[in-house]
Protein backbone atom coordinates (compact mmCIF):
# COMPACT_ATOMS: atom_id res chain seq x y z
CA UNK A 1 0.00 0.00 0.00
CA UNK A 2 1.31 3.45 -0.93
CA UNK A 3 0.15 6.56 0.97
CA UNK A 4 0.93 10.18 0.08
CA UNK A 5 0.80 13.01 2.63
CA UNK A 6 0.65 16.53 1.19
CA UNK A 7 1.20 18.99 4.04
CA UNK A 8 3.31 22.16 4.00
CA UNK A 9 3.93 22.36 7.78
CA UNK A 10 6.77 19.95 8.58
CA UNK A 11 5.69 19.45 12.21
CA UNK A 12 2.15 18.46 11.21
CA UNK A 13 3.41 16.30 8.33
CA UNK A 14 5.62 14.31 10.73
CA UNK A 15 2.70 13.91 13.15
CA UNK A 16 0.41 12.66 10.39
CA UNK A 17 3.15 10.31 9.19
CA UNK A 18 3.62 8.87 12.70
CA UNK A 19 -0.11 8.33 13.22
CA UNK A 20 -0.43 6.79 9.76
CA UNK A 21 2.44 4.41 10.41
CA UNK A 22 1.01 3.48 13.81
CA UNK A 23 -2.30 2.51 12.15
CA UNK A 24 -1.01 0.67 9.07
CA UNK A 25 2.24 -0.64 10.64
CA UNK A 26 4.51 -2.20 7.98
CA UNK A 27 1.82 -2.41 5.32
CA UNK A 28 2.31 1.14 4.10
CA UNK A 29 4.94 2.98 2.09
CA UNK A 30 4.53 6.63 3.05
CA UNK A 31 5.51 9.51 0.76
CA UNK A 32 5.50 13.15 1.87
CA UNK A 33 5.23 16.37 -0.12
CA UNK A 34 5.30 19.94 1.20
CA UNK A 35 4.03 21.62 -1.98
CA UNK A 36 1.26 21.43 -4.53
CA UNK A 37 3.65 21.12 -7.48
CA UNK A 38 5.65 18.27 -5.96
CA UNK A 39 2.47 16.52 -4.84
CA UNK A 40 1.13 16.56 -8.39
CA UNK A 41 4.38 15.07 -9.70
CA UNK A 42 4.36 12.29 -7.11
CA UNK A 43 0.79 11.29 -8.01
CA UNK A 44 1.59 11.32 -11.72
CA UNK A 45 4.57 9.02 -11.21
CA UNK A 46 3.26 6.69 -8.49
CA UNK A 47 0.23 4.44 -8.10
CA UNK A 48 -0.95 5.62 -4.71
CA UNK A 49 -3.80 4.06 -2.74
CA UNK A 50 -4.52 6.85 -0.26
CA UNK A 51 -3.95 10.61 -0.27
CA UNK A 52 -3.90 12.70 2.93
CA UNK A 53 -4.33 16.28 1.73
CA UNK A 54 -4.17 19.72 3.34
CA UNK A 55 -6.17 22.36 1.47
CA UNK A 56 -3.87 25.35 2.13
CA UNK A 57 -0.37 24.65 0.81
CA UNK A 58 1.77 27.78 1.27
CA UNK A 59 -1.17 29.81 -0.01
CA UNK A 60 -1.88 27.43 -2.90
CA UNK A 61 -5.25 25.69 -3.18
CA UNK A 62 -5.22 21.96 -2.46
CA UNK A 63 -8.45 21.65 -4.43
CA UNK A 64 -6.30 21.72 -7.57
CA UNK A 65 -5.19 18.20 -6.63
CA UNK A 66 -8.82 17.07 -6.39
CA UNK A 67 -9.69 18.70 -9.70
CA UNK A 68 -6.71 17.18 -11.51
CA UNK A 69 -7.16 13.66 -10.15
CA UNK A 70 -10.90 13.54 -9.51
CA UNK A 71 -11.00 10.24 -11.42
CA UNK A 72 -7.86 8.85 -9.85
CA UNK A 73 -8.10 5.27 -8.56
CA UNK A 74 -7.28 6.26 -4.96
CA UNK A 75 -9.12 7.54 -1.91
CA UNK A 76 -8.59 11.00 -0.45
CA UNK A 77 -8.83 12.11 3.17
CA UNK A 78 -8.72 15.85 3.75
CA UNK A 79 -6.81 17.01 6.84
CA UNK A 80 -7.49 20.74 7.10
CA UNK A 81 -8.57 23.59 9.36
CA UNK A 82 -10.82 24.92 6.58
CA UNK A 83 -13.97 23.17 7.76
CA UNK A 84 -16.12 25.52 5.66
CA UNK A 85 -14.71 23.68 2.61
CA UNK A 86 -15.98 20.28 3.78
CA UNK A 87 -19.15 20.20 1.64
CA UNK A 88 -17.19 21.17 -1.47
CA UNK A 89 -14.61 18.49 -0.69
CA UNK A 90 -17.27 15.79 -0.36
CA UNK A 91 -18.67 16.87 -3.73
CA UNK A 92 -15.33 15.75 -5.17
CA UNK A 93 -15.87 12.32 -3.64
CA UNK A 94 -13.36 12.50 -0.78
CA UNK A 95 -13.64 9.71 1.77
CA UNK A 96 -13.45 11.84 4.91
CA UNK A 97 -12.70 15.36 6.17
CA UNK A 98 -10.56 15.45 9.33
CA UNK A 99 -10.57 18.95 10.85
CA UNK A 100 -7.46 20.41 12.46
CA UNK A 101 -6.58 20.16 15.28
CA UNK A 102 -7.03 16.37 15.29
CA UNK A 103 -5.99 13.42 17.42
CA UNK A 104 -5.07 9.79 16.80
CA UNK A 105 -8.64 8.58 17.33
CA UNK A 106 -10.13 10.91 14.71
CA UNK A 107 -7.51 10.06 12.10
CA UNK A 108 -7.83 6.35 12.88
CA UNK A 109 -11.58 6.64 12.30
CA UNK A 110 -10.88 7.95 8.80
CA UNK A 111 -8.36 5.15 8.18
CA UNK A 112 -10.93 2.59 9.30
CA UNK A 113 -13.35 3.92 6.69
CA UNK A 114 -10.61 3.51 4.09
CA UNK A 115 -9.82 -0.09 5.02
CA UNK A 116 -13.54 -0.93 5.06
CA UNK A 117 -14.24 0.55 1.62
CA UNK A 118 -11.00 -0.17 -0.21
CA UNK A 119 -10.19 1.93 -3.24
CA UNK A 120 -12.15 4.68 -4.87
CA UNK A 121 -15.93 4.55 -4.51
CA UNK A 122 -18.10 6.86 -6.58
CA UNK A 123 -21.10 7.01 -4.24
CA UNK A 124 -20.53 10.68 -3.31
CA UNK A 125 -18.94 12.00 -6.51
CA UNK A 126 -21.01 14.80 -8.02
CA UNK A 127 -18.60 16.31 -10.54
CA UNK A 128 -16.05 15.32 -13.16
CA UNK A 129 -13.29 17.81 -13.86
CA UNK A 130 -12.60 18.53 -17.54
CA UNK A 131 -9.33 20.23 -18.48
CA UNK A 132 -9.74 23.57 -20.27
CA UNK A 133 -6.27 24.82 -21.20
CA UNK A 134 -4.73 25.63 -17.80
CA UNK A 135 -8.01 25.56 -15.91
CA UNK A 136 -10.77 23.04 -15.16
CA UNK A 137 -14.50 22.92 -15.81
CA UNK A 138 -16.61 20.93 -13.37
CA UNK A 139 -19.27 18.84 -15.12
CA UNK A 140 -22.14 17.72 -12.83
CA UNK A 141 -22.44 13.93 -12.92
CA UNK A 142 -26.24 14.17 -13.05
CA UNK A 143 -26.00 15.96 -16.42
CA UNK A 144 -24.18 13.06 -18.09
CA UNK A 145 -26.34 10.85 -20.35
CA UNK A 146 -23.57 8.48 -21.38
CA UNK A 147 -19.82 8.26 -21.83
CA UNK A 148 -18.12 7.01 -24.98
CA UNK A 149 -14.57 5.75 -25.25
CA UNK A 150 -12.47 7.79 -27.70
CA UNK A 151 -8.99 6.31 -27.77
CA UNK A 152 -7.06 7.37 -24.67
CA UNK A 153 -9.82 9.91 -23.95
CA UNK A 154 -13.55 9.71 -23.30
CA UNK A 155 -16.49 11.78 -24.51
CA UNK A 156 -19.01 12.96 -21.92
CA UNK A 157 -22.37 13.28 -23.69
CA UNK A 158 -24.48 15.75 -21.73
CA UNK A 159 -28.15 16.55 -21.33
CA UNK A 160 -27.68 19.91 -23.09
CA UNK A 161 -26.52 18.04 -26.24
CA UNK A 162 -22.94 19.16 -25.66
CA UNK A 163 -19.92 16.85 -25.61
CA UNK A 164 -16.98 17.38 -23.26
CA UNK A 165 -13.68 15.57 -23.84
CA UNK A 166 -12.27 13.96 -20.68
CA UNK A 167 -8.64 12.86 -20.35
CA UNK A 168 -9.39 9.73 -18.31
CA UNK A 169 -10.14 6.27 -19.69
CA UNK A 170 -13.47 4.47 -19.40
CA UNK A 171 -11.84 2.11 -16.90
CA UNK A 172 -10.79 5.00 -14.65
CA UNK A 173 -14.21 6.65 -14.82
CA UNK A 174 -15.98 3.34 -14.18
CA UNK A 175 -14.17 3.09 -10.83
CA UNK A 176 -15.20 6.61 -9.91
CA UNK A 177 -18.82 6.96 -11.01
CA UNK A 178 -21.84 6.17 -8.80
CA UNK A 179 -23.75 2.89 -9.12
CA UNK A 180 -26.32 4.68 -11.28
CA UNK A 181 -23.85 4.28 -14.17
CA UNK A 182 -23.56 0.98 -16.04
CA UNK A 183 -20.89 -0.32 -18.43
CA UNK A 184 -22.99 -1.76 -21.28
CA UNK A 185 -20.27 -2.14 -23.91
CA UNK A 186 -16.48 -2.00 -24.10
CA UNK A 187 -16.85 1.55 -25.43
CA UNK A 188 -19.88 2.86 -23.51
CA UNK A 189 -20.94 3.70 -19.96
CA UNK A 190 -24.60 4.62 -19.55
CA UNK A 191 -26.44 6.64 -16.93
CA UNK A 192 -29.01 3.97 -16.04
CA UNK A 193 -31.66 6.63 -15.45
CA UNK A 194 -31.55 7.32 -19.21
CA UNK A 195 -32.24 3.70 -20.23
CA UNK A 196 -35.59 3.18 -21.97
CA UNK A 197 -35.67 -0.19 -23.77
CA UNK A 198 -33.57 -2.75 -25.58
CA UNK A 199 -33.75 -2.69 -29.37
CA UNK A 200 -32.90 -5.68 -31.60
CA UNK A 201 -31.09 -4.72 -34.78
CA UNK A 202 -30.13 -6.55 -37.96
CA UNK A 203 -27.70 -9.39 -37.46
CA UNK A 204 -28.94 -10.11 -33.96
CA UNK A 205 -27.19 -7.12 -32.46
CA UNK A 206 -28.65 -5.41 -29.41
CA UNK A 207 -28.80 -1.75 -28.56
CA UNK A 208 -30.07 0.31 -25.65
CA UNK A 209 -32.51 3.01 -26.64
CA UNK A 210 -32.27 6.05 -24.41
CA UNK A 211 -35.17 8.23 -23.38
CA UNK A 212 -33.96 10.87 -25.85
CA UNK A 213 -34.00 8.32 -28.69
CA UNK A 214 -30.24 7.71 -28.95
CA UNK A 215 -29.12 4.12 -29.53
CA UNK A 216 -26.05 2.69 -27.81
CA UNK A 217 -24.63 -0.78 -28.56
CA UNK A 218 -24.85 -3.50 -25.92
CA UNK A 219 -21.94 -5.92 -25.70
CA UNK A 220 -22.89 -9.57 -26.27
CA UNK A 221 -21.39 -10.58 -22.94
CA UNK A 222 -23.42 -7.84 -21.22
CA UNK A 223 -26.79 -8.50 -22.87
CA UNK A 224 -28.26 -10.97 -20.38
CA UNK A 225 -27.19 -8.91 -17.38
CA UNK A 226 -28.55 -5.68 -18.89
CA UNK A 227 -31.83 -7.34 -19.91
CA UNK A 228 -32.42 -8.72 -16.40
CA UNK A 229 -31.62 -5.37 -14.82
CA UNK A 230 -33.96 -3.51 -17.17
CA UNK A 231 -36.80 -5.92 -16.36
Amino acid sequence: MKILIIEDEARIAKRVERMTRDFFDKDAQILISDSLENGLLIIENNEIDLLLLDLNLNGEDGFEILQTFVAGPFQTIIVSAYTDKAITAFNYGVLDFVPKPFDQNRLSQAFTRFTAQGKQSGADVRFLAVRKSKTFKLVPVNEILYIKGAGIYTELHLANNKIELHDKSLEALEKLLPDTFERIHKSYILSWEQADKIAVEAGGKYSMQLKNGDLLPIGRSKYKEIKNKLI
